[in-house]
């Protein structure tokens, strides 16, 4: 117990001085970065995807398989990786607290000869120790989704603040009168929890008719979220509406606005458009998501990673598509239609 007690204290101390990746890279802010690429535009600006060398072979670690979204972006991978022939290993910490054993399944991934890792991590720094490893090996690392290394050369994902601005703009646009609502965040730190919130919290504060009167962490955990919520709405049983910083916490709050019986006064938006979220609107539930779309991303973010492989200079971040979702356009994001009217979106501007 002593020995892993300790082998866990020099594993954490070492998040906190792992060297930087790449020493001449300002750190990462994965919404602001100027060197970018929208993801429909690859294909345009990069032309047909390149040939491969043979034996090429993916790894990909996630945060955890507990949560549906982590599971799409897998299929996201696989996807595209049966499309063009290439072998995808996914793998993922038991819950999204096991950060060293994240790093565990990410050393590995590297020792294993996988030519390109993809990174989904728990938090801004407990997979910073792989970079040097990875860049040792020769193996392109692609920082994907949620959590920013700050030394990441390569990111994909959707732009995080803009997830809260547009559940604000939402509120700002039905409930003209304003009014009290509350945020249930994500967990403490972890970059996309941070910009979400400040998304909302900045933008629905403008023009002075909404009151914020909580905003208190949920730890990406339905429970803990149902228990926050049930707080809230006992202290300000006049809210008007919550923010979360993803679905299963939403989920979890609109049980607990149904067991106030407020349901039909109190506004529930979640981010991540999975499944449960989508039926949820469709019966009346849940007010709205936030879909980023973890198929389309684990796609984009695979093909990202090959051409890095076959040596395309890629921007440093490929910007993923979301979409506010609610009862009147679910039909139209959802399943192999979500694509087509994403790209619809891009040509019109939105």
């Amino acid at each position: 117990m002593k020995f892993l007690l300790a082998a866990a204290t020099a594993t954490l101390m070492a998040l906190a001085v792992a060297p930087a990746y790449s020493a001449d890279l300002a750190p990462l802010n994965s919404d602001t970065e100027k060197d970018r690429i929208d993801w429909s535009q690859l294909e345009a600006k990069f032309g047909a995807f390149p040939k491969l060398p043979a034996g090429t072979k993916a790894g990909a670690v996630s945060k955890t398989l507990t949560n549906e979204y982590w599971r799409s972006l897998g299929e996201g991978y696989k996807a595209f990786g049966d499309k063009i022939g290439v072998p995808v290993v996914y793998q993922a910490a038991q819950n999204e607290g096991d950060q060293l054993g994240q790093l565990t399944i990410a050393e590995g991934l590297v020792t294993q000869g996988y030519n390109v890792l993809l990174v989904s991590p728990q938090t801004d720094s407990n997979l910073q120790p792989i970079m040097e490893q990875a860049k040792a090996a020769n193996v392109p690392v692609v920082n994907v989704n949620d959590a920013v290394i700050p030394q990441a050369e390569h990111y994909v994902g959707n732009v995080q603040r803009d997830n809260g601005v547009r559940v604000a703009k939402w509120f700002i646009k039905n409930r003209p009168n304003g009014g009290k609502v509350a945020i249930v965040e994500g967990q403490a730190g972890v970059y996309a929890a941070v910009q979400r919130t400040d998304g909302f919290k900045s933008t629905i504060s403008e023009g002075g008719k909404f009151q914020v009167v909580a905003s208190v962490p949920g730890n990406w955990d339905r429970q803990t979220s149902y228990d926050a919520a049930t707080n809230i709405l006992q202290q300000h049983p006049d809210l008007i509406g919550f923010y979360a910083n993803n679905d299963g916490m939403a989920l979890g709050i609109v049980e607990a606005v149904k067991a106030a019986g407020l349901q039909d006064k109190v506004a529930v938006f979640g981010t991540d458009g999975i499944s449960d979220a989508y039926a949820s609107i469709r019966a009346g539930e849940l007010t709205g998501t936030v879909d980023s779309f973890p198929v389309l991303t684990g796609e984009v973010a695979l093909e990202a990673a090959l051409r890095l492989v076959a040596g395309q200079k890629l921007p440093r971040v490929v910007a993923t598509p979301q979409a506010l979702i609610t009862k009147d356009n679910a039909d139209r994001y959802s399943g192999p239609e979500a694509r087509k009217a994403l790209l619809e979106d891009v040509a019109a501007g939105q």
